[in-house]
């Protein structure tokens, strides 16, 4: 708020009577002369006129302030409801090209999630969440369970390809984006099955770009991941890392583990990018392997 100090002093003719001529008896009390009055009225309106002006100044560039900030107010009300739309859209978009990767191990089960990639029944998914799978089993958005082969495996940078048939009516499947076009500071979305929980999704950004990570000791080491502080948690493996246009650009893979704790660190996970399964599926398609 801006506030503003006028002082204004209205000014007025000397009050001294003239002196009387020499010599001469005194003269009666001349009257203020007009002009006196004139001017004193004079003063007055332009004090008034300039006090006007202020008030007008002020006034209306506090107005325009006001306006100003509730325009950008509502500007970004606006975008924030525009961007809540949009994740809404996108997620409702790709949810269905989600799936559940069930597995029975030689001892015990695990689940993760894959991504339809191919009308003709395939699927992507990471490499540890089928490794050593003695069946496999897909389990569709609409709650349609599929038995699965594997297609094909690499290992280098834990990913796989799944089969299934197709179901009558065909399969939803996603959209791959272009990975090498992310920035960081983008906003994204994972899309997965965490800790069972289907058809989950959460938000953050790209955090860092071309990151190396390696899956625990001795494990193989991942290049040019993604990194996200969207929320990865156990059963989001093999689901999507997906942009604001409802593009697959990576597939969610790992999470940091806290080595104080041994505990998943917030907001620290890493994708896969959809690049290298655009590289990788054609091979696994006709040969099943990679190159």
């Amino acid at each position: 708020m801006f506030e503003a100090n006028s002082q204004n002093q209205l000014l007025s003719p000397s009050q001294n009577p003239l002196e009387p001529p020499l010599q001469h008896s005194p003269e009666p009390p001349r009257e203020q002369p007009r002009q006196g009055r004139g001017g004193l009225r004079t003063g007055a309106i332009i004090g008034l006129i300039l006090l006007l002006i202020v008030v007008f100044v002020i006034g209306g560039f506090a107005g325009w302030v006001y306006a100003g900030t509730k325009s950008s107010s509502s500007g970004s009300t606006l975008n924030a409801t525009a961007l809540d739309t949009q994740r809404e859209s996108v997620a409702a978009k790709v949810k269905p090209t989600i799936v559940e990767v069930y597995v029975t191990l030689a001892k015990g089960a695990a689940l993760g999630s894959g991504v339809i990639v191919d009308s003709r029944g395939y699927i992507v998914t990471n490499n540890h969440v089928v490794s050593g799978a003695t069946t496999i089993q897909v389990i569709l958005s609409n709650g349609t369970k599929e038995p699965a082969q594997l297609a094909g495996a690499d290992a280098a940078f834990d990913l796989a390809v799944l089969k299934i048939a197709v179901p009558k009516g065909g399969l939803s499947v996603a959209t791959l984006g272009d990975s090498t076009q992310l920035k960081v500071g983008q906003e994204v979305l994972v899309i997965g099955n965490p800790l069972g929980i289907t058809q989950t999704v959460t938000n953050g950004i790209v955090s860092v770009l071309k990151r190396s990570v390696s899956e625990g000791q001795g494990g193989p080491t991942i290049q040019n991941a993604i990194q996200t502080d969207a929320p990865i948690n156990p059963g989001n493996s093999g689901g999507a890392l997906v942009d604001l246009q409802g593009h697959v650009v990576g597939i969610p893979t790992l999470t940091a583990i806290d080595p104080e704790f041994n505990t998943p660190a917030n907001g620290v996970g890493f994708a896969i990018p959809v690049n290298r399964v655009k590289t990788i599926l054609p091979q696994f398609i006709q040969t099943g392997s990679s190159s």
